[in-house]
């Protein structure tokens, strides 16, 4: 009879911290989906390596997270929609940039803050972009360039 109440009280423990852990799950992941803040977009020619939830940074704090991906029919190019924290005024003439995080790292968009005094505002466009430079294409040119040499 003992034994059948120290497993009642260790199951009804069991379930209170699952049901914690589901509230806990619930919050943090609708405050992630749900975040404030305001969308501008940055076209690139390339968006390899960038996912939707990669980080968005300035001076390798993270400021936002990329929030859709789609590719422009007219241009053919990457259209990265990015979530940027309400608390971030980023100057209308920032440059945007696809890089790569040390040598086999994930990417992630990096914001070069210009000088203009207005700031870009809710779904207005960051005009300057530089898409990831392909370490593959250019190793190719480099030996291709060492090999017309010799």
């Amino acid at each position: 009879m003992k034994q059948n109440i120290i497993e009642t009280i260790i199951g009804f423990v069991v379930l209170i911290i699952a049901v914690l852990f589901l509230i806990f799950a619930y919050k943090t992941g609708s405050s992630i989906t749900h975040s404030k803040g305001y969308q501008v977009t940055a076209n690139f020619q390339s968006a390899e390596g960038i996912a939707v939830g990669s980080d968005v940074m300035i001076s390798g704090i993270k400021i936002g997270s990329v929030k859709k991906i789609t590719l422009d029919p007219n241009s053919f190019y990457a259209s990265i929609y990015l979530n940027i924290n309400d608390d971030v005024k980023i100057p209308k003439d920032s440059k945007a940039q696809v890089v790569t995080s040390g040598l086999l790292g994930g990417k992630y968009i990096l914001i070069v803050p210009g000088h203009d005094d207005e700031n870009l505002a809710d779904n207005e466009e960051i005009r300057y972009t530089q898409s990831a430079i392909n370490i593959e294409s250019l190793i190719n040119k480099i030996v291709s360039s060492f090999g017309n040499k010799w």
